[in-house]
Protein backbone atom coordinates (compact mmCIF):
# COMPACT_ATOMS: atom_id res chain seq x y z
CA UNK A 1 0.00 0.00 0.00
CA UNK A 2 1.68 3.25 -1.29
CA UNK A 3 0.30 6.99 -0.31
CA UNK A 4 -3.12 7.77 -1.57
CA UNK A 5 -5.03 10.83 -2.31
CA UNK A 6 -9.01 10.98 -1.45
CA UNK A 7 -9.61 12.53 -4.93
CA UNK A 8 -10.71 10.39 -7.94
CA UNK A 9 -13.09 9.12 -9.91
CA UNK A 10 -14.03 5.45 -11.64
CA UNK A 11 -17.13 3.61 -13.71
CA UNK A 12 -17.40 0.08 -14.20
CA UNK A 13 -19.93 -1.29 -16.45
CA UNK A 14 -21.66 -4.56 -16.76
CA UNK A 15 -24.64 -6.81 -18.62
CA UNK A 16 -26.56 -10.05 -17.80
CA UNK A 17 -29.83 -11.58 -19.15
CA UNK A 18 -31.99 -8.56 -19.73
CA UNK A 19 -30.50 -5.92 -17.48
CA UNK A 20 -27.21 -3.57 -17.88
CA UNK A 21 -25.89 -1.29 -15.79
CA UNK A 22 -23.18 1.48 -14.80
CA UNK A 23 -21.34 1.69 -11.68
CA UNK A 24 -20.01 5.66 -11.33
CA UNK A 25 -18.03 6.45 -7.90
CA UNK A 26 -16.66 9.52 -7.24
CA UNK A 27 -14.24 10.32 -4.25
CA UNK A 28 -13.36 13.92 -3.00
CA UNK A 29 -11.42 15.38 0.96
CA UNK A 30 -13.58 14.37 4.05
CA UNK A 31 -12.33 13.95 7.65
CA UNK A 32 -13.58 10.75 7.83
CA UNK A 33 -15.24 7.75 5.70
CA UNK A 34 -18.19 9.00 4.09
CA UNK A 35 -20.27 6.80 1.95
CA UNK A 36 -23.51 8.04 -0.53
CA UNK A 37 -25.31 5.67 -2.41
CA UNK A 38 -27.83 6.67 -4.64
CA UNK A 39 -29.15 2.81 -5.70
CA UNK A 40 -32.73 1.49 -7.30
CA UNK A 41 -34.72 -0.60 -5.35
CA UNK A 42 -34.66 -3.72 -3.97
CA UNK A 43 -30.93 -2.71 -3.89
CA UNK A 44 -30.79 -3.51 -0.15
CA UNK A 45 -28.21 -6.57 -0.57
CA UNK A 46 -25.94 -4.54 -3.07
CA UNK A 47 -25.55 -1.77 -0.75
CA UNK A 48 -24.40 -3.90 3.10
CA UNK A 49 -21.89 -5.33 0.45
CA UNK A 50 -20.81 -2.24 -1.03
CA UNK A 51 -20.70 -0.73 2.40
CA UNK A 52 -18.26 -3.08 3.55
CA UNK A 53 -15.82 -3.70 0.68
CA UNK A 54 -15.85 -0.07 0.97
CA UNK A 55 -14.68 -0.05 4.47
CA UNK A 56 -11.94 -2.78 3.63
CA UNK A 57 -10.24 -0.61 1.01
CA UNK A 58 -10.58 3.11 2.07
CA UNK A 59 -9.79 4.94 5.30
CA UNK A 60 -11.15 8.08 4.87
CA UNK A 61 -12.43 10.34 1.92
CA UNK A 62 -16.18 11.03 0.85
CA UNK A 63 -17.22 8.53 -1.88
CA UNK A 64 -20.77 9.00 -3.66
CA UNK A 65 -21.72 5.47 -5.14
CA UNK A 66 -24.19 5.71 -8.05
CA UNK A 67 -25.42 2.47 -9.79
CA UNK A 68 -28.10 2.92 -12.79
CA UNK A 69 -29.85 -0.54 -13.96
CA UNK A 70 -31.66 -0.34 -17.20
CA UNK A 71 -33.86 -3.21 -17.56
CA UNK A 72 -34.93 -2.50 -21.47
CA UNK A 73 -36.01 -5.44 -22.06
CA UNK A 74 -37.81 -6.23 -19.27
CA UNK A 75 -41.44 -8.04 -19.48
CA UNK A 76 -44.78 -5.96 -18.73
CA UNK A 77 -47.96 -7.15 -18.40
CA UNK A 78 -51.52 -5.30 -19.21
CA UNK A 79 -54.83 -5.54 -17.07
CA UNK A 80 -57.97 -4.30 -17.18
CA UNK A 81 -59.62 -1.81 -14.38
CA UNK A 82 -62.51 -3.27 -14.59
CA UNK A 83 -64.06 -1.44 -12.01
CA UNK A 84 -63.32 2.21 -13.95
CA UNK A 85 -64.63 -0.37 -17.80
CA UNK A 86 -67.95 -1.37 -15.35
CA UNK A 87 -68.45 2.67 -14.42
CA UNK A 88 -67.72 4.09 -17.99
CA UNK A 89 -70.60 1.07 -18.84
CA UNK A 90 -72.95 2.18 -16.81
CA UNK A 91 -72.77 5.99 -18.09
CA UNK A 92 -73.16 5.16 -21.60
CA UNK A 93 -75.37 2.94 -20.83
CA UNK A 94 -77.43 6.06 -18.91
CA UNK A 95 -76.58 8.23 -22.23
CA UNK A 96 -77.82 5.58 -24.65
CA UNK A 97 -80.92 5.37 -23.28
CA UNK A 98 -81.61 8.72 -22.93
CA UNK A 99 -80.92 8.93 -27.27
CA UNK A 100 -77.65 10.98 -26.34
CA UNK A 101 -74.83 8.65 -27.67
CA UNK A 102 -74.67 5.73 -29.57
CA UNK A 103 -73.20 2.89 -28.11
CA UNK A 104 -69.75 2.47 -27.15
CA UNK A 105 -67.39 1.07 -29.47
CA UNK A 106 -64.02 -1.49 -27.48
CA UNK A 107 -61.46 -0.03 -28.51
CA UNK A 108 -62.87 3.78 -27.78
CA UNK A 109 -63.45 2.69 -24.04
CA UNK A 110 -60.07 0.73 -24.08
CA UNK A 111 -58.95 4.04 -25.10
CA UNK A 112 -60.36 5.95 -21.84
CA UNK A 113 -57.72 6.93 -19.37
CA UNK A 114 -56.65 4.58 -16.42
CA UNK A 115 -58.87 1.93 -18.46
CA UNK A 116 -55.66 -0.31 -19.60
CA UNK A 117 -53.18 -0.39 -16.92
CA UNK A 118 -49.67 -1.68 -17.88
CA UNK A 119 -47.06 -2.80 -15.24
CA UNK A 120 -43.57 -4.24 -14.64
CA UNK A 121 -43.80 -7.82 -14.26
CA UNK A 122 -41.35 -8.15 -10.64
CA UNK A 123 -38.46 -9.68 -11.20
CA UNK A 124 -38.78 -13.25 -8.87
CA UNK A 125 -36.21 -13.71 -5.96
CA UNK A 126 -34.04 -15.92 -7.53
CA UNK A 127 -33.32 -13.72 -10.60
CA UNK A 128 -32.96 -10.84 -8.66
CA UNK A 129 -29.74 -12.74 -6.90
CA UNK A 130 -28.33 -14.03 -9.82
CA UNK A 131 -28.39 -10.20 -10.91
CA UNK A 132 -27.21 -9.27 -7.89
CA UNK A 133 -24.04 -11.23 -8.24
CA UNK A 134 -23.48 -10.37 -11.25
CA UNK A 135 -23.66 -6.29 -10.34
CA UNK A 136 -21.19 -6.57 -7.09
CA UNK A 137 -18.63 -8.35 -9.30
CA UNK A 138 -18.59 -5.03 -11.56
CA UNK A 139 -18.61 -2.98 -8.20
CA UNK A 140 -15.25 -5.30 -7.39
CA UNK A 141 -13.94 -3.43 -10.62
CA UNK A 142 -15.03 -0.21 -10.07
CA UNK A 143 -13.26 0.08 -6.61
CA UNK A 144 -9.64 -1.41 -8.24
CA UNK A 145 -10.73 1.34 -10.41
CA UNK A 146 -11.12 4.00 -7.84
CA UNK A 147 -7.75 2.78 -5.67
CA UNK A 148 -5.69 2.72 -8.69
CA UNK A 149 -7.06 6.44 -9.20
CA UNK A 150 -5.93 7.85 -5.68
CA UNK A 151 -2.44 6.28 -5.79
CA UNK A 152 -2.21 7.43 -9.00
CA UNK A 153 -2.69 11.00 -7.46
CA UNK A 154 -1.41 10.20 -4.26
CA UNK A 155 2.56 9.35 -6.44
CA UNK A 156 1.50 12.89 -7.58
CA UNK A 157 0.94 14.41 -3.89
CA UNK A 158 4.29 12.75 -2.77
CA UNK A 159 6.28 14.18 -5.50
CA UNK A 160 4.90 18.07 -4.39
CA UNK A 161 4.88 17.47 -0.84
CA UNK A 162 8.35 16.21 -1.00
CA UNK A 163 9.47 19.14 -2.74
CA UNK A 164 7.83 21.00 0.02
CA UNK A 165 9.92 19.52 2.75
CA UNK A 166 13.10 20.25 0.99
CA UNK A 167 12.57 23.68 0.53
CA UNK A 168 11.49 23.48 4.71
CA UNK A 169 15.03 21.70 5.63
CA UNK A 170 16.88 24.74 2.87
CA UNK A 171 15.08 27.28 5.00
CA UNK A 172 15.82 26.11 8.07
CA UNK A 173 19.48 25.68 6.83
CA UNK A 174 19.92 29.17 5.69
CA UNK A 175 18.52 30.43 9.09
CA UNK A 176 21.00 28.55 11.11
CA UNK A 177 23.45 30.48 8.91
CA UNK A 178 22.09 33.89 9.60
CA UNK A 179 24.30 35.79 12.04
CA UNK A 180 21.67 36.43 13.88
CA UNK A 181 20.99 33.46 15.32
CA UNK A 182 23.85 32.62 16.24
CA UNK A 183 24.32 33.46 20.28
CA UNK A 184 27.78 35.31 19.91
CA UNK A 185 26.44 37.28 17.59
CA UNK A 186 23.30 38.17 18.81
CA UNK A 187 25.35 38.89 21.98
CA UNK A 188 27.88 41.06 20.56
CA UNK A 189 24.70 43.01 18.82
CA UNK A 190 22.84 43.50 22.09
CA UNK A 191 25.84 44.12 24.41
CA UNK A 192 26.56 47.28 21.29
CA UNK A 193 23.25 48.24 21.52
CA UNK A 194 23.61 48.59 25.25
CA UNK A 195 26.57 50.58 25.14
CA UNK A 196 24.85 53.29 23.46
CA UNK A 197 21.94 53.05 25.62
CA UNK A 198 24.59 53.13 29.09
CA UNK A 199 26.27 56.20 27.40
CA UNK A 200 22.47 57.77 27.51
CA UNK A 201 21.92 56.58 31.50
CA UNK A 202 25.23 56.51 32.83
CA UNK A 203 23.50 55.77 35.58
CA UNK A 204 22.37 52.45 35.10
CA UNK A 205 23.94 49.30 37.13
CA UNK A 206 26.43 47.16 34.68
CA UNK A 207 24.76 44.14 36.83
CA UNK A 208 21.49 45.28 35.29
CA UNK A 209 22.78 45.73 31.87
CA UNK A 210 23.85 42.11 32.13
CA UNK A 211 20.56 40.83 33.34
CA UNK A 212 18.95 42.38 30.06
CA UNK A 213 21.63 41.10 27.94
CA UNK A 214 21.44 37.61 29.47
CA UNK A 215 17.42 37.61 29.43
CA UNK A 216 17.36 38.91 25.57
CA UNK A 217 19.94 36.27 24.19
CA UNK A 218 17.49 33.92 26.18
CA UNK A 219 14.52 35.15 24.49
CA UNK A 220 16.31 35.71 20.94
CA UNK A 221 17.80 32.17 20.91
CA UNK A 222 15.99 30.38 17.88
CA UNK A 223 18.36 27.20 18.20
CA UNK A 224 15.58 24.99 19.86
CA UNK A 225 13.18 26.26 17.16
CA UNK A 226 15.41 25.53 14.69
CA UNK A 227 16.25 21.98 15.98
CA UNK A 228 12.64 21.05 16.44
CA UNK A 229 12.34 21.93 12.39
CA UNK A 230 14.74 20.00 11.12
CA UNK A 231 13.29 16.79 13.79
CA UNK A 232 10.24 17.84 12.39
CA UNK A 233 11.28 17.71 8.42
CA UNK A 234 12.93 13.80 9.04
CA UNK A 235 9.47 13.06 10.37
CA UNK A 236 6.88 14.18 7.56
CA UNK A 237 9.79 12.23 5.11
CA UNK A 238 9.53 9.25 7.39
CA UNK A 239 5.51 9.30 6.96
CA UNK A 240 6.03 9.39 3.55
CA UNK A 241 7.88 5.98 3.24
CA UNK A 242 5.22 4.64 5.08
CA UNK A 243 2.25 2.05 4.00
CA UNK A 244 -0.57 3.31 5.33
CA UNK A 245 -2.60 5.76 5.93
CA UNK A 246 -0.92 8.93 6.87
CA UNK A 247 -2.84 11.96 6.29
CA UNK A 248 -4.09 12.53 9.64
CA UNK A 249 -0.43 12.29 11.29
CA UNK A 250 0.53 14.92 8.34
CA UNK A 251 -1.51 17.40 9.24
CA UNK A 252 -0.81 17.06 12.75
CA UNK A 253 2.68 17.89 11.86
CA UNK A 254 1.82 20.59 9.40
CA UNK A 255 0.18 22.29 12.48
CA UNK A 256 3.94 21.58 14.68
CA UNK A 257 5.98 23.40 11.36
CA UNK A 258 3.83 26.17 11.40
CA UNK A 259 4.35 26.58 15.53
CA UNK A 260 7.76 26.68 14.80
CA UNK A 261 7.84 28.90 11.89
CA UNK A 262 5.70 31.55 13.79
CA UNK A 263 8.30 31.30 17.32
CA UNK A 264 10.93 31.87 14.88
CA UNK A 265 9.45 34.94 13.12
CA UNK A 266 8.23 36.27 16.64
CA UNK A 267 11.62 35.81 18.14
CA UNK A 268 14.17 37.46 15.02
CA UNK A 269 15.67 40.52 15.63
CA UNK A 270 17.17 40.95 12.34
CA UNK A 271 15.68 41.19 8.87
CA UNK A 272 17.12 38.69 7.33
CA UNK A 273 15.61 35.91 10.16
CA UNK A 274 12.17 37.43 9.70
CA UNK A 275 12.51 36.93 5.75
CA UNK A 276 13.12 33.54 6.12
CA UNK A 277 10.44 32.85 9.37
CA UNK A 278 8.08 34.40 6.31
CA UNK A 279 9.21 31.98 3.30
CA UNK A 280 9.09 29.07 5.72
CA UNK A 281 5.55 29.94 6.70
CA UNK A 282 4.34 30.69 3.11
CA UNK A 283 5.86 26.94 2.32
CA UNK A 284 4.18 25.45 5.38
CA UNK A 285 0.80 26.70 4.47
CA UNK A 286 1.57 25.31 0.71
CA UNK A 287 2.32 22.12 2.68
CA UNK A 288 -0.72 21.87 4.94
CA UNK A 289 -3.14 22.26 1.86
CA UNK A 290 -1.42 19.80 -0.18
CA UNK A 291 -1.99 17.23 3.01
CA UNK A 292 -5.87 18.06 3.11
CA UNK A 293 -5.97 15.15 -0.04
CA UNK A 294 -3.91 12.51 1.62
CA UNK A 295 -5.87 9.73 3.29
Amino acid sequence: MSVASMTGFARAEGQAADARWTWELRSVNGRNLDLRFRLPPRSEGVEAHAREALGCRFRRGSISINLQVDRSSQAHEVTINRPLLDRFLELADALYAEGKVERPRLDGLLALRGVVETGEVEEGEDALREREAAVLRSLDVALEALQAARRQEGARLVEILTSQINEVADLTASARKCAAAHPAALRQRLESQLAILAESAPSLPEERIAQEVALLLVKANVSEELDRLDAHVGQARDLLAQAEPIGRKLDFLSQEFNREANTLCAKAVDNELTRIGLELKAVIDRFREQVQNVE
